[in-house]
């Protein structure tokens, strides 16, 4: 009996109920409070985020926190390994077949769709950011087959498999390097997954700036027809828009959700003949299955046991909006992308395989334990308070990404200058000033991150 109990307690401390947030809580709070070199250097020094079930996380982290402390090439060569490794990712099933005995934390994280899709989004931003849009543009291509892969892998309208914002930005790049004709199309596409997607799942609109950049690209791609299509249906007319530089201000605002985990207390109870019955009457769930004789008469009259599923909790933001002040003119800062709302509907849309594989690995660990009864009663007491033990779902995501994002275009005249943003909302007012030095017909990237953000909902 001593083996058996240092066995049990080393499951015990092994799978304790903490996700993988709170399992790594002083690299979150590091990085939380801003101080990324600390975040950076706990990353490099636990041991549990560079395990290889969470390989994905560890390269994403790592090149996210380089890209904040504008190390873009760092940044860069850590995405690309997150790149690689989305492409070449095989599943391994004996790690998949041990987790049906244990739970699914054992198995390799292969990285939610949106996910992959900012891997290449940060890729690009850097290159943008150094200048370099021929590598930018590489990095677009690359989106571009990650979008028509999504497009290819769901044919339902209300699943998650267009990315309005993506276009958005392809387009953005593409109009700084001067290619209009791929930059109209972009935007074209980016304008039409707004207007029949983002607004009735996100309730965003599409930008308004993203509509004068379409009818900019129309025009300067010689779409005549197109033109004055989409002037008629927005109802604007084309600013005479001819800076000598230009700024593309993005604003990451707050913090995705994180991964946590809720249980389901389902009854187990003998039925006439060899029926089973695993339900639970306040969700209406009502599972039967046949065992044999031997099976039914290890069963007790009535048990009771708890099945974890994933779920996401948001963190609220702290700021709600944003002004950019240059000189004596105000511009709007848009919202373009909801990852929080992206990251919850990814995971709904696969709810009822989450659910299913959740009870089949309980319905496996029942089996064993029923098994081990038979044989020792007292042993088998000790598989199901390992199995209750080990019962969690699966909480790794990329939890550094931002809650949302904003953006502008913003004229910039050539030589040096001052912009003052302005962030307000429920933790009040809160402004930063940056100073720019544009050369004449060049187009800077620049990206301001707040971290803030209110108690998650739960």
């Amino acid at each position: 009996m001593p083996r058996i109990t240092a066995i049990f307690c080393g499951l015990v401390f092994a799978t304790a109920c903490a996700t993988f947030y709170e399992s790594n809580i002083q690299y979150n709070r590091q990085f939380e409070q801003g101080n990324l070199q600390q975040a950076l250097e706990e990353l490099h020094r636990n041991s549990r985020l560079q395990k290889p079930q969470v390989r994905f996380l560890y390269y994403v982290n790592a090149g996210l926190m380089h890209s904040m402390m504008g190390q873009y090439e760092e940044s860069n060569s850590w995405f690309e390994k997150a790149f690689l490794f989305g492409e070449d990712f095989r599943v391994n099933y004996a790690r998949e077949a041990l987790s049906y005995i244990t739970n699914p934390m054992v198995t390799m994280y292969r990285g939610e769709d949106h996910e992959h899709l900012m891997v290449l989004y940060y890729k690009a931003l850097n290159f943008a950011k150094m200048g370099r849009f021929e590598e930018a543009l590489v990095e677009c291509r690359r989106l571009n087959i990650r979008l028509q892969q999504l497009s290819d892998r769901y044919s339902s309208e209300n699943r998650y498999r267009e990315d309005a914002f993506i276009h958005n930005l392809m387009g953005i790049l593409y109009q700084a390097s001067g290619d209009w004709n791929n930059a109209f199309i972009a935007y074209r596409n980016a304008y039409n997954i707004y207007r029949n997607f983002y607004t009735g799942k996100f309730g965003i609109q599409p930008p308004e700036q993203l509509k004068r950049d379409l009818l900019r690209a129309a025009r300067m791609t010689g779409f005549t027809e197109e033109y004055q299509w989409y002037k008629e249906l927005f109802g604007i007319e084309e600013e005479s828009f001819n800076p000598e530089a230009e700024l593309i201000l993005l604003w990451h605002n707050g913090l995705a959700p994180v991964k946590d985990e809720w249980s389901i207390n389902f009854m187990i109870y003998r039925g006439e003949g060899n029926t089973i019955w695993i339900t639970n009457p306040d969700l209406g769930f009502n599972f039967s299955f046949q065992v044999s004789d031997e099976d039914r008469n290890s069963l007790s009259q009535l048990e009771f046991f708890r099945v974890a599923f994933p779920r996401y909790v948001e963190r609220p933001l702290a700021y709600q909006s944003a002004t950019a002040q240059i000189g004596d003119e105000t511009f709007m800062l848009e919202p373009a992308e909801d990852i929080n709302q992206i990251a919850k509907l990814c995971l709904q849309e696969r709810m009822a395989l989450e659910f299913s594989k959740s009870l089949i690995r309980v319905a496996l660990k029942k089996a064993t334990e029923y098994s081990v009864r038979k044989e020792n009663r007292a042993m088998g007491g000790v598989i199901s308070a390992i199995n209750a033990m080990t019962e969690t779902a699966d909480t790794r995501n990329w939890q550094t990404l931002p809650h949302s994002i904003y953006y502008a275009r913003i004229p910039l005249k050539a030589g040096k200058q001052t912009l003052k943003l302005n962030l307000e909302g429920r933790a009040g007012t809160h402004t930063e000033e940056f100073s720019y030095q544009p050369e004449k017909g060049q187009t800077l990237f620049h990206t301001f991150t707040s971290l803030e953000a209110l108690q998650p909902l739960r």
